[in-house]
């Protein structure tokens, strides 16, 4: 099953093209952002420096809410995941974040990803360091590939987040800070029989008898399985599986950490099917 909340952030890890133009702004016909958030240099609405600091074309006190501004993390992004991956780090690792030819230019930025991501302490600061970055890595990893999905989750994340998605469901592409609070919640939240990506790479999870025959094993593979196994999992090699694996190893070699066993899904049976193809009583 493909991940929606991926589908949001991944955006600005590729070239891909975004469904929606510019907000405000000189793009967008002058318009103002609502709520009286700051409109920035590449037409998006926001609260953050990187909206309401140089270059913000209008209502640059950044007054309004919208949601998903809280959390801190303005300035130079500080908090606890900025001794792993400062933001000139950020910025090394993602290169066409602000490429032009993105249609998501100047929308994700590093303070937006500080500011969710404190929303969820234990993201990025489970183990040693080699754990924390390994993590880090393995989120990019799988975002950076990710860019189509379904809309299964905006009722219950909406729940936990105490978002209206459903009503609003134009939040997740108007507010950075929401798009990575989305992202983060479908990381670290488990749902049965699957366990949370955050629980697999952090080595908490342990596989259980159904697992075991389905030749699940603990490893960034099981992570791919949980984001979209009916697909790519149990099927011998796939493109798929490789890009994955290229971009965690890339930003692991980054990083300074190491990858860990067990990278691929490839002798994966999806989650929620027993050996026989039936769905697991689980």
């Amino acid at each position: 099953m493909s991940v929606w909340a991926f589908a949001f952030f991944s955006l600005f890890l590729s070239l891909s093209v975004r469904g929606s133009a510019e907000q405000c702004g000189q793009q967008a016909g002058d318009a103002l952002c609502p709520g009286g958030l700051c409109c920035s240099y590449y037409g998006w609405c926001g609260t953050t420096v990187d909206y309401c600091g140089n270059g913000c074309q209008s209502q640059c006190g950044g007054g309004g809410g919208g949601g998903g501004g809280g959390g801190g993390g303005g300035g130079g992004g500080d908090g606890y995941l900025s001794d792993i991956i400062p933001e000139s780090m950020f910025d090394e690792m993602l290169p066409y974040r602000n490429d032009p030819r993105c249609h998501a230019v100047g929308f994700y930025t590093y303070d937006a990803f500080i500011s969710a991501a404190k929303e969820f302490p234990d993201f990025g600061n489970t183990g040693d360091d080699l754990m924390r970055k390994r993590e880090i890595a393995a989120f990019l990893g799988q975002t950076s590939h990710e860019t189509t999905g379904r809309n299964y989750n905006y009722g219950l994340c909406g729940d936990d987040l105490n978002l209206p998605l459903l009503q609003e469901p134009e939040l997740i592409e108007t507010d950075p800070v929401i798009a990575f609070r989305t992202a983060l919640w479908f990381w670290m939240t488990p749902q049965s029989p699957k366990p949370s990506c955050h629980a697999v790479i952090t080595g908490s999870w342990t596989p259980n008898e159904v697992d075991s025959q389905a030749g699940r094993v603990p490893g960034y593979g099981v992570i791919t399985n949980i984001i979209n196994g009916g697909l790519e999992c149990g099927q011998g090699g796939a493109n798929a599986n490789e890009n994955r694996i290229g971009f965690y190893k890339k930003y692991c070699d980054k990083l300074g950490t190491t990858p860990g066993p067990n990278l691929d899904c490839y002798q994966q049976r999806p989650f929620g099917y027993g050996l026989l193809g039936l769905k697991d009583s689980m």
